[in-house]
């Protein structure tokens, strides 16, 4: 399989978010203060949800590099569009219907997440669908 650079750049944000979420383990005050989001009590879930999005950041690095000879399957570009959609769409539904007592910075930085991930979504997409336009027409 010939490596993607939308699946590389789909793990990047992922292991981003990943990482981002874990660093509320060892500064709980700072991170959400400086990111401007709200703080929580427990970090049980951030850290438990940073491990889900790294996870799927290596699930798509596997995917990525993965050659036919080894078969093993990481996550194909179907479930990285599903995941993506499925968060950002969470995400503005929070922004736009959740009441969210936070500063503009928690604001602008979750906007930010919420338009990276509709927007990789949609280019994924648009590059699958223009991919297999150019195969249908081989054939």
């Amino acid at each position: 399989m010939k490596p993607s650079k939308i699946l590389l750049v789909d793990a990047l944000i992922n292991l981003i978010l990943g990482i981002l979420l874990l660093l509320l383990i060892p500064f709980p005050d700072q991170l959400p203060v400086l990111l401007g989001v709200p703080k929580v009590e427990q970090v049980f879930y951030p850290s438990i949800m940073g491990g889900v999005f790294i996870g799927i950041a290596i699930a798509l690095l596997i995917e990525n590099y993965r050659s036919s000879e080894y078969g093993l399957v990481g996550l194909g570009l179907g479930g990285a569009i599903a995941i993506n959609l499925s968060g950002g769409a969470i995400l503005i539904g929070w922004l736009i219907f959740g009441k969210l007592d936070i500063p503009v910075t928690g604001k602008v930085f979750l906007w930010s997440i919420a338009i990276i991930l509709i927007l990789i979504s949609s280019i994924e997409l648009i590059m699958h669908n223009k991919r297999n336009k150019g195969e249908r027409n081989e054939i």
